[in-house]
């Protein structure tokens, strides 16, 4: 019920990937009466059902009233159906603090994390890289920089089976002596752990693909991807401005415009919507407010892909490793 748009998007997303992948189940939770009148027209048997919720969470509540107000929010219960074993992954448009602090409460954190961290995926020349934090946590700890390592670099080797992911650390330089005291402190617990880490990543690293796994503070990681969403549209608009501008350049648009289409799908933000909440006992994953029918049909590829992968659990076995090693030294 949440996002900019709400069901009006996320109905014809859940047809887009339940079509899209016969092995999908999909549960739609909020207003019953809302979703049925939108759901009437489609006929998937039992892999598409609704689950009522009297309340929805807004997207200027604070993350405090929806825990303590909201019990019967849609959010809150398709969490609850998480916890429950009901359903796989939660996937939801709304308010990110309220998903936030009600996945942390309801399923809580794995053993050994401290905090969850905000994960996506983004363009690089030759596929993607997985970055993290993206937002959930402003200050971070050297121990915090190295957990989301850690998280980041299994999610990469269950979804991209990369058995052995690269793992950079966002910093302003390249060069050992570059960066705050967390970051260089983090470069050297990484570097004494079993992770491929390959050493500081610049910001235009990110899209060269110098890492797998890039990890950054939530400040520097919000920073970087709202800079990023905002550079693509303002390319975008110079190009319309430049092909508009006379009728030989819009001759010469006619002419680029298969190249011009190959361009957009490549960079299309939609094709990388989904960010996951690691660290939780669970799978929680953050759509854009603004997403689309796409848009948010790919964050639900990205739930199932998780799902299929147990991602929370292989981060569980990953950090007893790592604490076992540590206590065995």
């Amino acid at each position: 019920m949440g996002g900019d748009v709400g069901p009006d998007v996320v109905v014809p997303a859940a047809v887009r990937a339940l079509t899209r992948d016969p092995a999908l189940a999909l549960i739609l939770v909020g207003d019953e009466a809302v979703l049925g009148q939108r759901l009437s027209r489609h006929r998937f048997g039992e892999r598409l059902s609704v689950k009522h919720a009297s309340q929805s969470v807004g997207m200027d509540e604070s993350p405090a009233q929806a825990l303590r107000n909201k019990k019967n929010s849609s959010m809150r219960i398709a969490i609850e159906l998480v916890k429950s074993g009901e359903a796989g992954a939660c996937v939801s448009a709304g308010n990110t603090g309220a998903l936030m602090a009600t996945g942390r409460f309801v399923l809580k954190t794995i053993a050994g994390i401290d905090r969850p961290a905000i994960c996506s995926s983004l363009p690089t020349l030759d596929g993607h890289t997985h970055v993290l934090d993206l937002g959930a946590n402003v200050d971070c700890t050297t121990e915090h920089l190295h957990q989301f390592a850690l998280m980041g670099a299994v999610l990469a080797s269950a979804v991209d089976n990369n058995t052995r992911p690269r793992v950079g650390l966002l910093n302003i330089g390249e060069e050992a002596n570059k960066g705050n005291e967390q970051v260089k402190s983090a470069a050297t617990l990484l570097s004494e752990s079993d992770l491929n880490y390959v050493g500081f990543v610049e910001g235009d690293g990110i899209f060269e693909g110098a890492a797998d796994v890039v990890v950054c503070d939530g400040f520097a990681g919000n920073v970087a991807l709202k800079s990023t969403e905002g550079a693509v549209r303002l390319i975008a608009h110079f190009m319309r401005s430049e092909f508009e501008r006379s009728w030989l350049t819009r001759i010469t648009a006619l002419v680029a415009m298969p190249v011009l289409r190959a361009l957009r799908h490549r960079i299309d933000p939609r094709r990388y919507n989904g960010a996951s909440l690691l660290g939780l006992r669970g799978i929680v994953v953050k759509s854009h407010g603004g997403a689309d029918e796409l848009s948010f049909a790919n964050a639900i590829a990205v739930a199932a892909a998780e799902t299929e992968q147990n991602v929370p659990n292989l981060i569980e076995s990953r950090l007893q490793a790592v604490m076992q090693q540590a206590e065995a030294t």
